[in-house]
């Protein structure tokens, strides 16, 4: 009886270990593959419960897209600049069976990949110019190193869905050459910009001188039109006020004279009483009277 017991309860120990440890999961973001003894068997890539033989192992990897980072390092272009670069990728294990078979871990995956970025990086920025890396062709230039990276890590199961130069810095003596050479640059536009505007503003101005010589010559030229007009008038109505009354406008005449030559507190006159100045002191005008005008005109 005894003996039938232990065999008993030996079955039931067997039979739980080989249920417990027959059936198997895989999750949606992973993938496995089934060991016997270390040698793979099959790859299982659908999620879900899964079985295998008790003496089989399973090891997994993720599905999802994994990143690396690149530690920044120093490279230099076509134009014998220096840079200071700092990459990334993102890479996804496409054959898992290929990946455990090359590399077995993603951390022995990592340390693979980490010198053949480097190296193509470095292969593909040594044939581009400055520029074309910081801005001009940068996409290019990222095309062709996924691309190297792509043929290089195939052999290892891995796919790189996409690199990325993350910083592009100057190394410190060449940051200050390039500020220089900018800080030059500007100021050449800069006087660039102060010539034209002087060019500009003396052009204005001399329209501006233009225009006003031309309106004060215009105004000028009214200005003497209208006193020319004026002096006529004037002129002709003294002649029309001398020929009414030749006598009274001589007294008038006389008048302004006087009041012009005498109106000075310190004048002084050497002339002769007959002189002709003084006739009418001697001789007050009397003029026409009223009738004998109309006598006269009758």
């Amino acid at each position: 009886m005894n003996s039938r017991l232990i065999l008993g309860a030996a079955i039931v120990i067997v039979a739980l270990f080989v249920l417990f440890t027959m059936p198997f999961t895989v999750s949606q973001t992973e993938q496995a593959i089934v060991l016997q003894f270390g040698k793979p068997i099959r790859v299982v890539a659908d999620p879900g419960l899964h079985v295998k033989l008790p003496w089989q192992s399973t090891v997994g990897y993720d599905k999802r897209v994994l990143d690396f980072d690149l530690p920044a390092a120093r490279f230099t272009a076509a134009d014998q600049k220096q840079m200071i670069v700092d990459a990334y990728s993102r890479f996804r294990i496409v054959n898992p069976l290929l990946f455990y078979q090359t590399v077995g871990t993603e951390q022995a995956a990592r340390t693979r990949l980490a010198p053949i970025l480097s190296g193509v990086v470095r292969d593909v920025i040594g044939t581009v110019q400055l520029a074309d890396v910081i801005a001009g062709q940068r996409e290019a230039t990222i095309q062709r190193i996924r691309s190297g990276v792509n043929d290089q890590t195939k052999e290892f199961g891995i796919a790189i869905t996409d690199v990325r130069l993350r910083r592009i810095d100057l190394p410190e003596a060449n940051s200050q050459a390039i500020f220089s050479r900018m800080i030059s640059e500007r100021q050449r536009e800069a006087a660039q910009y102060r010539a034209d505007g002087d060019r500009q503003a003396a052009v204005i101005r001399a329209g501006a001188d233009r225009q006003r010589t031309e309106t004060l010559a215009d105004a000028q030229k009214q200005a003497q039109i209208l006193r020319g007009q004026g002096d006529a008038d004037s002129i002709k109505i003294y002649a029309d006020a001398f020929g009414k009354d030749k006598d009274f406008f001589a007294f008038y005449r006389s008048l302004q004279a006087y009041r012009d030559a005498l109106s000075g507190k310190n004048t002084t006159f050497l002339l002769s009483p007959e002189d002709p100045f003084f006739r009418y002191f001697a001789a007050p005008f009397k003029g026409n009277a009223p009738a004998q005008r109309e006598g006269a005109g009758k």
